[in-house]
């Protein structure tokens, strides 16, 4: 038997849970993940604290959505700076009530942290046409230097070279000393856990911060039906994504984001939603298929978060006279899992999202 698949009963049978339809499977698949012992004593004790005296915001179910018509520049793919920086202070300033950007990322980031910014670039491989913009990053890591962090202690992180690259962001761009790092799926030093059986670990870029913000986007997903948030975290940050992706990878995507490794990092949620995707994700290989969304979300709720994300794709699914993702044979159960182990909201009516347009 492999290694990494050794004591894999657990995860068969939570499969099989998961493989049925609505809230039954969401429950079935929660009661046997609150039953599995999936982090060991090590695995425990990589849980992160903040610094202390530091309380990070949290308000669960909350999200803002900032929106702007003319966004984008004439190339139709990437956000105008200037906008899109102000889009997302005013997301952040909204969310915490705060005056400016860097208070309201005080709220979430303390001075004393080592910050990882996770982004996402794997549908901008050729050409950057899919990818969390650096127009949108690098006022992120500003803002976190202004909430008193230095930029030594700040990472920008992604899975593969080809993958950061789409970002657009790099070491020249970066404000001096800030640090950049690839990790392909094999720069871990934690020892191994187990997760719905399966051997695993998560990269040092993660697990060598105190804080995590997860800089994501809204895309449909040929395997899980829907990636954003939670997905941009765990399998950005595993050495074996891979072995993850059975049965729509659900529970998995719930089960490895309720690691506490993740969730005493991961503090802040940014979508960045100039663009989605909603079909032949995550790569961009069809053009037709992504189109203008102009909007930023932030939030510290992931299930939340992707709920929305999810209910967005259907709709210009509905409008494209595509199947839903469930007829398709890939809906997104592992959201519904996540909101059931208490990551985060997952039912929409207990969501409370505010809209701005500017």
């Amino acid at each position: 038997m492999p290694r990494d698949r050794e004591d894999s009963s657990l995860s068969r049978r939570t499969f099989l849970a998961s493989g049925a339809a609505g809230a039954v499977a969401a429950t079935s698949a929660t009661r046997a993940l609150a039953g599995e012992k999936a982090s060991t004593d090590a695995a425990v004790s990589l849980a992160a604290s903040p610094p202390a005296g530091f309380v990070p915001m949290a308000a669960p179910g909350k999200i803002v959505k900032v929106s702007k018509s003319d966004t984008l520049m004439p190339n139709g793919l990437f956000p105008k700076a200037d906008v899109a920086q102000t889009m997302l202070e005013r997301a952040m300033t909204e969310l915490t009530g705060e005056t400016d950007i860097a208070k309201a990322m005080g709220r979430f980031i303390h001075k004393d942290d080592k910050v990882a910014i996770k982004m996402n670039g794997i549908a901008g491989q050729v050409g950057g046409t899919m990818a969390t913009n650096k127009e949108v990053i690098l006022p992120i890591v500003a803002a976190v230097i202004a909430a008193g962090v230095p930029p030594s202690n700040i990472v920008v992180y992604e899975q593969y070279n080809s993958f950061f690259n789409g970002t657009r962001v790099n070491q020249k761009n970066l404000p001096a000393g800030v640090q950049t790092a690839v990790h392909a799926n094999k720069d871990a030093t934690m020892p191994e856990i187990r997760v719905l059986g399966i051997r695993t670990k998560f990269v040092r870029q993660l697990t060598e911060a105190t804080a995590v913000i997860d800089v994501a986007m809204i895309k449909d997903h040929s395997i899980c039906g829907y990636t954003g948030c939670l997905k941009n975290i765990t399998h950005g940050s595993t050495i074996n994504p891979h072995d993850f992706h059975a049965h729509n990878a659900s529970p998995q995507i719930a089960a490895l984001y309720a690691q506490d490794i993740v969730k005493s990092r991961v503090r802040l949620h940014i979508i960045d939603g100039f663009k989605l995707i909603y079909e032949g994700g995550p790569l961009d290989k069809y053009p037709e298929r992504r189109v203008p969304h102009e909007a930023v979300y932030v939030t510290t709720d992931p299930v939340a978060m992707d709920t929305i994300g999810w209910m967005e794709v259907e709709k210009w699914r509905k409008e494209k006279h595509l199947p839903t993702l469930a007829k398709a044979g890939r809906e997104p159960t592992y959201i519904r899992v996540a909101g059931e182990l208490g990551l985060g909201i997952a039912d929409k009516d207990q969501i409370r999202m505010r809209e701005i347009a500017l």
